[in-house]
């Protein structure tokens, strides 16, 4: 796979034998590997017939089990998550601009690893018999991935595979520019309140429900404002 193109200015300055996202490779790396090891530690622990917990309800209970190989299919995941963000710049037509948006991809990327990583954790210890509240830790999981998304999102530039893409941020810098500063609050402020729903113990339907909201606010709120955004944007005629 060649070289992701950069811009002369990126060229001239970046340290030589360097990529843009080299650090969420290898934190990607030492994640699938980490969750391997863990996978193959609990398979020779497990009894043959031992069942893995794959699923868990809205109040937390488990209600889908495989057989002990399903221990491996997070780090499928992990691969196939990494492969994907791996390849996605490489056929992004903004590419200038999503590599000036480096830092933010390689901060949210490395949070969705950690989250997964964070799931197969669960999963190996609720399969060796450790009592784990996969609500909380989904609801907090999320949370911090917010929190990490908001931090970063106002500084991502226009481009089709990271953001908020919509028909009026693509047609609009200044739709774009606002939208992001406005998700970026959103995100943050869901993201604590689903550390604190987390920590203080809510559970079951209600802790679902208020996910579902905040899920729901972060998607709804900057898509519909963008598109009054771009409506007030005397340029939007000339972008592209």
């Amino acid at each position: 796979m060649s070289e992701l193109p950069e811009t002369r200015h990126e060229a001239e300055n970046a340290p030589p034998n360097s990529h843009p996202f080299r650090v969420a490779v290898i934190f990607s790396l030492v994640m699938i590997l980490g969750t391997i090891a863990a996978a193959i530690w609990a398979y020779q622990k497990l009894p043959a017939d031992a069942l893995v917990p794959t699923h868990w309800n809205a109040a937390g209970q488990i209600d889908g089990r495989a057989g002990r190989s399903s221990l491996f299919l997070m780090p499928g995941v992990l691969l196939g998550m990494t492969l994907l963000l791996f390849a996605l710049p490489y056929i992004e037509p903004r590419r200038g601009n999503l590599l000036r948006s480096s830092r933010a991809y390689c901060a949210v990327w490395m949070s969705v690893i950690a989250f997964l990583t964070s799931m197969q954790g669960a999963i190996v210890a609720t399969a060796l018999g450790r009592n784990v509240s996969m609500n909380m830790l989904a609801c907090g999981g999320v949370g911090a991935m917010f929190l990490v998304i908001g931090n970063f999102m106002g500084k991502v530039r226009s481009n089709y595979i990271f953001g908020v893409r919509t028909p009026w941020t693509l047609a609009s810098e200044l739709s774009w520019n606002k939208t992001h500063r406005l998700a970026g609050r959103l995100f943050v402020a869901c993201g604590a309140l689903l550390i604190v729903a987390a920590l203080t113990g809510i559970s079951g339907t209600l802790l679902v429900s208020i996910l579902l909201a905040t899920v729901a606010t972060v998607v709804i709120v900057p898509a519909t404002y963008s598109y009054f955004v771009w409506r007030s944007d005397p340029q939007k005629a000339t972008n592209g």
